[in-house]
């Protein structure tokens, strides 16, 4: 947004689009109002805007605006609490002579969005927690738009191939607050759409986020939605195979039975220094691995491919092999840059967040080297292609 229109908006009292705080305070109320400016109940198909460092009537709250203050309101969309992740900036600006920090926040083109597992919607100057009959509204802006793949229905399923009793016990209740559910009392199958899991319309079908997450059988849709997994005794290709498995079914249940196999094949070593005390030295550190494999799923391409995530292990290195090249800001010169992501299946990276094996988005790949240094493992090595994203991790020497 040009300065001009940002000073108009500070002025412009009546504004739905605008919230205005003297200081950052509690960060779940700008998280809130993130999310419902992201939710744009009242369809201005516009940005909404935070302005921090201001009072209720636009004058100047003398705020010191810091580079810790603008990487506390960045950390608030990375840290996972506002699904799906919405897009957003955090400048600072000299707006009148008032230093203020300004959030602008994109309207999604997949509502609803949540923050905490509830459904925040702004109407004039109030925020407020979404109705049944709000979500049901937002759910319905969303049916036009250009969607990412992971929302594409998948015509040849049918809401059988979704695993109901999975869904039920096991995602919604990571998804949505408990206080949430016991208020809505929704049907099933309004839980599945609320959720991205199945469309709207004369013949509902799953999506490919519902195939992924709780599908019966995802192979049956989505032929490309597994791990190739091969142990190499050796360090070439054409060395003899110790184990090889095909790792699939819902994405919770595929994740498991991958970092399982981690354990198996990662061999650990025992020293006794200073006498009796016994120091553990793994090959690999299971923490690193988990972050690049859960990434080589979280990123891949699912569309127009259908080959696996590989993971290869040969007997002095490892590798991860992802199809799908570097997506929107991401390309190769900035591939790995702590901070800097961007999601090809954003609706995917939100279910994994729900079922807790994402943290904090944009910081994996720097958790992971984390991880192999304080193991005393080289540093993760990427090789990056149009068509595939490959991460090599090196054995302890």
């Amino acid at each position: 947004m040009q300065d001009k229109d940002l000073e108009l908006l500070l002025k412009d009292i009546e504004s739905d689009r605008v919230e205005r705080k003297s200081r950052l305070g509690e960060t779940d109320r700008i998280g809130e109002a993130i999310c419902a400016f992201a939710n744009d109940m009242p369809n201005h198909r516009l940005p909404g805007v935070l302005f921090i460092g201001v009072h209720d009537d636009g004058s100047s709250a003398n705020l010191d605006i810091t580079d810790d203050l603008l990487k506390r309101l960045a950390h608030i969309r990375d840290s996972g609490n506002i699904l799906p992740l919405p897009v957003m900036t955090v400048q600072k600006k000299i707006i009148n002579n008032c230093p203020v920090a300004v959030v602008t926040v994109a309207p999604s083109d997949a509502p609803p969005v949540r923050f905490k597992g509830v459904v925040w919607t702004r109407v004039g100057p109030r925020r407020a927690r979404a109705s049944a009959e709000d979500e049901r509204i937002l759910i319905e802006k969303r049916r036009g738009k250009d969607l990412p793949y992971d929302l594409h229905p998948v015509e040849s399923a049918e809401l059988s191939d979704l695993d109901m009793d999975l869904f039920e016990r096991g995602y919604l209740p990571a998804a949505q607050s408990p206080e949430i559910l016991e208020q809505n009392k929704r049907k099933p199958f309004d839980q599945l759409v609320s959720l991205r899991f199945a469309t709207l319309g004369s013949k509902p079908v799953p999506t490919v986020l519902g195939v992924l997450v709780v599908g019966t059988e995802p192979l049956n849709f989505i032929p490309g939605s597994y791990v190739q997994f091969l142990r190499i005794d050796g360090m070439d290709l054409t060395d003899p195979i110790r184990d090889q498995k095909k790792i699939d079914g819902p994405i919770d249940e595929l994740i498991r039975m991958m970092e399982e196999t981690f354990l198996v094949h990662v061999c650990v070593a025992s020293d006794f220094a200073s006498g009796t005390l016994e120091v553990r030295h793994p090959d690999y550190p299971i923490a690193a691995l988990r972050q690049l494999a859960r990434n080589a799923i979280m990123h891949r391409n699912y569309e127009g491919t259908n080959a696996p995530v590989r993971i290869t292990w040969f007997n002095d290195r490892i590798e991860i092999l992802s199809p799908g090249g570097p997506f929107g800001q991401v390309t190769r010169r900035n591939f790995g840059k702590a901070g800097l992501t961007d999601y090809r299946n954003p609706h995917l990276a939100e279910a994994m967040k729900n079922l807790g094996y994402v943290q904090r988005f944009g910081v994996g790949i720097h958790l992971a080297a984390t991880e192999l240094e304080r193991n005393g493992n080289p540093p993760p090595e990427f090789e990056v292609e149009d068509t595939h994203v490959c991460v090599i991790i090196r054995r302890i020497k």
